[in-house]
């Protein structure tokens, strides 16, 4: 049995996109730096940013949206190569 309800309002249902709560990489302390010279393109840290931040590219590596980047670290800690490390933002 199919049920169809008419009504005259349409709520609108929306995705979450990037940037919906605004640049929320502004407050973060410390940023992921890549080697990608290191880089073995696993693409664990893109897997594992909580962010959805990190894109890796077959021929130019990892790169990072430091405009969303929040600087957790978990990039860093995941990489089987070292090829990310954090530093002090603003260094």
């Amino acid at each position: 049995m199919v049920i169809i309800v008419e009504t005259k309002s349409r709520i609108p249902l929306a995705k979450p996109k990037l940037g919906v709560a605004g640049k929320t990489g502004l407050w973060r302390l410390e940023k992921p730096i890549i080697d990608n010279n290191k880089c073995v393109r696993c693409y664990l840290c893109e897997i594992y940013c909580p962010a959805n931040v990190v894109r890796v590219e077959r021929d130019s590596g990892a790169i990072i949206d430091y405009d969303y980047c929040k600087g957790c670290g978990i990039c860093a800690n995941v990489c089987p190569v070292g090829a990310i490390r954090m530093i002090k933002e603003g260094d």
